[in-house]
């Protein structure tokens, strides 16, 4: 069985889709293409149940041919689902000339079924749209299926100690809570927990890459989206430096810290009290 997705959007967006995917796939037992902007296409790369994908960036205004590029990959396949997370117009003509029996969306005259986007964790607010194929979703369940190789070579780049490992992921941006308060908090967490390994992320190489090296940290800290989405996907204890509290999951370990449009006020006390160490 296959089935189709159709993602807009960036790599938050397709790594936010990886769990349903994953259900799809294990309970019907599918393969899985995607259509994506290539840029964000290296999510994809992590769910074993992926199959090919389609190189199609909603957000970049397609022309004609681009669309009929879509159609022809389309419905060149056998699929049996469609899961439709775009809108418009061209999106619906599309669908409907393809031989999809069963189309997802929130809305459009090419969907057979319905649905009402969920809220909360962009990962579980997704549920809605596998309900039409018998299916429950639970995000917050998901685990990256890393490799084992992966892991390993993330582990054995570690700093030497048997301390626990604190996983540093700043964004780096204009709105990022400030480069000096980053580059202060090793030395408050050291006296506070003087075995503690501090690790930098990963800014290069591969989304695997950065996957593993973070699952091999016992706690993450980021302001980073994208770190912060893999941290969660990883099943990993995580503190959002200005994240919002109704857009992470409600599980254990899961925290936000810091109003996101004044993150310069927030203390390193503040974070040191959000890591468990105030």
């Amino acid at each position: 069985m296959r089935v189709l997705l159709l993602v807009p959007g960036g790599l938050r967006a397709q790594l936010n889709t990886l769990p349903a995917a994953a259900r799809v796939a294990e309970a019907l037992d599918a393969r899985v293409q995607v259509a994506c902007a290539p840029s964000a296409a290296a999510a994809w790369s992590l769910l074993p149940a992926f199959e090919k994908l389609i190189p199609f960036d909603f957000d970049a205004n397609p022309s004609l041919a681009d669309w009929a590029n879509l159609l022809g990959n389309v419905r060149e396949p056998d699929f049996q689902a469609c899961i439709n997370l775009a809108s418009g117009r061209q999106v619906d003509l599309m669908l409907s000339m393809s031989h999809i029996p069963n189309r997802v969306a929130a809305g459009g005259f090419s969907a057979t079924s319905t649905v009402t986007p969920g809220s909360g964790w962009p990962a579980q607010a997704l549920a809605p749209y596998l309900k039409p194929l018998g299916l429950e979703l639970d995000a917050a369940a998901f685990r990256l299926p890393l490799p084992k190789a992966a892991l390993s070579q993330a582990a054995a780049e570690l700093p030497a100690g048997s301390g626990p490992a604190l996983l540093l992921a700043p964004s780096g941006d204009a709105s990022d809570w400030p480069a000096s308060r980053w580059q202060a908090l090793p030395a408050q967490v050291r006296a506070k927990l003087p075995d503690v390994r501090i690790v930098e992320a990963r800014r290069g190489g591969s989304l695997l890459e950065r996957a593993a090296q973070l699952a091999s940290c016992d706690v993450v800290l980021s302001s980073d989206p994208i770190s912060c989405e893999l941290a969660l996907l990883a099943g990993m204890p995580l503190v959002a430096i200005g994240g919002r509290p109704e857009q992470l999951p409600s599980r254990q370990g899961v925290q936000a810290v810091g109003n996101p449009a004044d993150l310069p006020s927030l203390s390193e006390a503040a974070v040191l009290q959000a890591l468990g160490l105030g």
